[in-house]
């Protein structure tokens, strides 16, 4: 069994943002990082426990009226005070599906995760505007990111 656990925990909703999370995940996958279990849990099926096995954590979510989704604010509302004093420092990553400008949903999610006392790994990923193809391959460059991040020890 891998020695590191990175945790996917992102809505998916439609068919494009189920092809994000899957290649969040695929990412994350990659055959070269034998040394690190991937798995995505959406949110309204992931529990404390989840967090507290993860060395890191990418966050996915859909902008809904300029917030995050609602199913990632229940995973917070949840998992926050379980976690909030034994996962300070857990790297973490956010990729946000965008309609808009993904600016209210990036706030609202920085701010629990500065609450929780997380570190970026890095900047949040805006796949803003209509669907592209290259929203999947930029999830996927996210997984790979991170899991190579734990794969190394650099996380």
């Amino acid at each position: 069994m891998a020695g590191k656990r990175l945790l996917i925990v992102a809505h998916a909703p439609s068919d494009n943002t189920r092809r994000l999370a899957e290649a969040a995940l695929r990412g994350a996958q990659h055959p070269d990082l034998s040394d690190v279990q991937a798995l995505w849990i959406p949110p309204l099926e992931a529990q404390p426990d989840d967090v507290l096995a993860a060395d890191a954590i990418i966050l996915g979510t859909t902008e809904n009226l300029g917030y995050m989704s609602g199913a990632l604010k229940d995973f917070f509302d949840r998992c926050y005070y379980p976690v909030l004093d034994v996962k300070q420092g857990l790297p973490c990553a956010l990729y946000i599906r965008a309609g808009m400008d993904g600016t209210g949903t990036r706030r609202a999610v920085e701010s629990i995760v500065t609450g929780l006392r997380w570190n970026w790994a890095q900047d949040p990923l805006v796949l803003q505007g209509s669907w592209q193809e290259s929203f999947a391959d930029q999830a996927q460059e996210l997984g790979l990111y991170m899991a190579a991040g734990l794969d190394s020890g650099i996380f």
